[in-house]
């Protein structure tokens, strides 16, 4: 097999040199969403910022630094929707105040609802929950003004690190607190109330990933004041879990729950005898 000057098979040039020029992408589109993504959240709260924003014109600066960024990924990635016009950076600055007030009130709710919380700056600067859903109401307006591609990026830069996956179309309501954090998935179609309160590794799922489903429903919805323990998994479009709920700990829900519910698994511990080697055994 013919080699160029370094050893390697000209063919497998060519190959690669053909398969690159099928995936025209911006450079460097992965970097640019993290910088997009600390960017905003830098001017939104200065505990995310790497330089202190002190005045009038260094804000204008960044904001325009930011559209400059909006509009080329606009111009080079173009529409979740090729019917539409290409989205408006004008558009996402007019709606990013209502971005920061729910997530001023996402700070406090996690603040009074964790006793080991002390202060709103303590939970976000430290605090992956609200991080992540941080990132998460920024990509959702990106997501809902068109914006291809970038959304997702930005909640997979989130997820990388918080290992809390939230697709940018899932819908978030007020107040919402994500503890500890680690293990968490909400799909692209889930509905979440007001004041909803989830722990690590919960699943809002689809019970089927066929390709037919595309654009239903396919995730679950929330109602209010739901508490959602750890491991628990809801599946299903149909799949309601009533306002004022509680779901236990490991908890795997298919179907509809009413409101005011109590869903938990029974568990039976036997005490091994004193002379005995076996181990206590956990039946869940």
């Amino acid at each position: 097999m013919p080699t160029n000057q370094t050893g390697v098979p000209s063919k497998l040039v060519a190959e690669l040199v053909r398969k690159r020029a099928e995936h025209v992408l911006p450079l460097h589109l992965r970097s640019t969403a993290r910088d997009l993504t600390d960017g905003i959240l830098g001017l939104l709260f200065p505990h995310f910022a790497e330089t202190k924003l002190c005045d009038d014109s260094e804000v204008e600066c960044e904001l325009h630094h930011i559209e400059l960024i909006l509009t080329e990924l606009s111009q080079s990635l173009g529409t979740n929707n090729e019917s539409t016009n290409l989205p408006s950076p004008s558009a996402f600055f007019e709606r990013l105040p209502r971005v920061y007030e729910s997530l001023s009130q996402d700070a406090v709710a996690i603040h009074h609802g964790d006793p080991a919380s002390t202060s709103v700056d303590e939970v976000i600067l430290c605090y992956p929950g609200f991080y992540a859903i941080a990132v998460h109401r920024v990509a959702h307006l990106l997501n809902e003004l068109g914006f291809a591609l970038i959304p997702r990026l930005m909640s997979e830069y989130a997820h990388h690190r918080t290992g809390i996956d939230i697709h940018p179309a899932a819908t978030i309501g007020r107040s919402f607190f994500i503890d500890h954090g680690t293990g968490v998935v909400i799909g692209e179609t889930a509905v979440i109330g007001n004041g909803v309160k989830i722990y690590q590794g919960v699943t809002l799922g689809a019970t089927s990933v066929q390709r037919t489903l595309k654009g239903r429903k396919r995730h679950p919805t929330i109602g209010n004041h739901v508490v959602i323990y750890a491991n628990a998994t809801i599946l299903g479009g149909e799949t309601e879990i009533g306002h004022d709920s509680v779901i236990g700990g490991n908890a795997w829900i298919t179907e509809s729950v009413p409101p005011f519910s109590i869903v938990g698994r029974n568990s039976e511990v036997r005490t091994r005898r004193s002379d005995s080697d076996d181990f206590i055994e956990f039946n869940i």
